[in-house]
């Protein structure tokens, strides 16, 4: 900016110090006119100390007569500018905060005086941490307003305070937290800060009224299906898209916990004729039970690199059915009209760089051809296949029934069982399953492992059903295996080169298996032969 430049601000705001001093944060400047062009000072200016001096003597025009500060009708209607600042300016006081409050997007570290008219969009569970540094607590929660929103977090007394105070979808007044850079990495938030509350943080619930109508419930910032592929690992984004299917429950063992978490696949389907599979966990994934393929919006969502990209709903997500907002009926209106005669390419089904969690369409002559599972690292591959043979010996073991472990227990012959793992001895047992499946398609024969989630997908039953038949039922205990037989699946394998007394062996593990979708596979197999056709 030149010297003597004409310039109007658009944006700022106007904080009180101590010692009747005040500071401005200039957020938006527009030149009207540039230095080059004015050359010279306008009349004869004096600084803002030097009229408070002439006021005391009488020789300037009170404070109120916008002296040294533009017009409300200068501040382009923007609600924070001119008109704000005459809030703060002539306010009830320095201790007291705004009359009116500021939009979310004007927030800065470096203001020490400020409200905001927010509705809380979400709001955590409280959550808890011990460390070598001590324990706490806290819980977040998403303010919004009609110019953005921010995260804001409360830690150890402030949860005390406010949280039960706080309910999901009502608006407040909140003044004084602190302001930090945000972490992004935890949030899809597009705002560079986010705030804490401390022990000078006040909130105080917001009428309703015309005004606050406007705040809208959630604030989405979607990004297309197609654009995930250019979207970093781990970054937090708002979606939105038709449920084109829903997968079944199925239960796997995290390895951080050993505990057994429920999950569920949907593939999102968007105007950009991509498909993505996000996936749902615990609770969410259980009751999730929306047939006839509603409009699915998430906000907060994890972006993965497993099988090329996918989708992960997080604790801290937002999940809305037929949110009742335009975007959700313009894609409902595509989808009906055009949108189900498509066909449509899975981002989530690609070959996958290296030999990590990728995947990679695959007949299992070709994974013995091309040698999978000979690195250091196993491989993974789908593959259409059917079920042609299932091994009922040694198929469950009496498993350790604390939820953290799995390993198998001994009886004592007194009724009770000892697991090695937890040095405890227990009255009861689990089953759990670990079934061998001889799976073939049109090329070859393989042998394959299935755990819990796996083998009960395969089987149908529960494995505690399994357990309790074998000894007490054996025909309708064979009925379930005859049942599984001769039944496709789109597997999703784990293969590995293991050695075993001296004699190296392919190891094949499913990791997941999803009965045979023929329309969804019938678009796999056109798509093959286009794509085979132009090369």
């Amino acid at each position: 900016m030149e010297l003597f430049s004409v310039i109007q601000l658009d944006r700022f705001v106007c904080n009180p110090l101590p010692d009747n001093r005040r500071v401005m944060i200039v957020l938006e400047v527009s030149i009207l006119q540039p230095g080059s062009q004015v050359k010279n000072k306008i009349g004869n200016p004096i600084s803002l100390a030097q009229a408070n001096q002439q006021q005391k003597g009488g020789n300037a025009a009170p404070m109120g007569q916008n002296l040294g500060r533009p017009s409300s009708s200068g501040s382009g209607g923007s609600g924070y500018g001119g008109s704000f600042a005459n809030a703060m300016v002539g306010g009830s006081g320095m201790g007291s905060p705004p009359k009116k409050a500021q939009p979310i997007n004007s927030l800065t570290p470096y203001q020490n005086r400020w409200t905001i008219k927010a509705r809380i969009s979400n709001k955590s569970t409280i959550r808890t941490w011990s460390n070598s540094k001590g324990e706490g607590k806290l819980f977040s929660m998403d303010l919004v307003d009609t110019s953005g929103e921010i995260r804001c977090t409360a830690f150890r007394d402030q949860v005390d305070k406010f949280y039960d105070m706080l309910d999901i979808g009502k608006i407040y007044y909140v003044s004084k937290g602190t302001l930090k850079p945000a972490n992004k990495q935890y949030t899809s938030i597009q705002n560079d800060y986010e705030m804490v509350l401390n022990q000078e943080t006040t909130i105080s619930p917001a009428e309703e009224d015309a005004e606050t109508s406007a705040i809208p419930k959630i604030a989405y910032d979607f990004r297309t299906i197609a654009q995930l592929e250019e979207i970093a690992k781990d970054t937090m984004i708002d979606i939105i898209g038709v449920v084109k299917s829903t997968g079944d429950v199925t239960t796997i063992t995290t390895r951080a916990t050993n505990r057994e978490v429920s999950k569920r696949e949907l593939q999102l389907l968007d105007e950009t004729n991509k498909v993505v599979n996000l996936t749902l966990w615990g609770k969410e994934a259980e009751d999730f039970n929306h047939p006839d393929n509603p409009i699915l919006a998430v906000k907060g969502a994890r972006v993965s690199d497993f099988g090329g990209r996918s989708l992960s709903v997080l604790q801290s997500s937002l999940m809305e059915v037929n949110p009742d907002i335009p975007k959700a009926h313009q894609l409902k209106g595509w989808y009906d009209n055009e949108g189900c005669h498509q066909d449509a390419q899975s981002i989530s089904d690609q070959r996958g760089g290296g030999g990590g969690g990728g995947t990679n369409w695959l007949s299992l002559a070709e994974v013995r051809n091309q040698n999978l599972g000979q690195g250091e690292k196993a491989d993974y591959f789908t593959t259409k296949g059917t079920v042609i043979f299932l091994r009922k010996e040694n198929c469950m073991y009496m498993a350790c029934p604390s939820p953290d472990c799995n390993k198998k227990v001994l009886e004592n012959g007194d009724g009770t069982y000892r697991c090695e793992k937890c040095d405890k001895e227990h009255q009861t047992f689990k089953y759990r399953l670990l079934l061998s499946a001889n799976v073939a398609d049109a090329t070859e024969t393989q042998w394959v492992t299935c755990f819990q989630d796996t083998a009960e997908a395969i089987l149908g039953q529960k494995a505690d059903y399994i357990g309790n038949i074998r000894d007490q039922d054996e025909a309708a205990f064979n009925q379930v295996f005859q049942d599984a037989s001769f039944k496709p699946y789109i597997f999703k394998m784990r293969v590995k080169m293991e050695t075993y007394n001296d004699e190296a062996r392919l190891k094949c593990t499913c990791v997941n298996a999803q009965p045979l979708d023929y329309k969804e596979y019938s678009k796999k197999l056109i798509m093959d032969i286009r794509n085979l056709a132009q090369s």
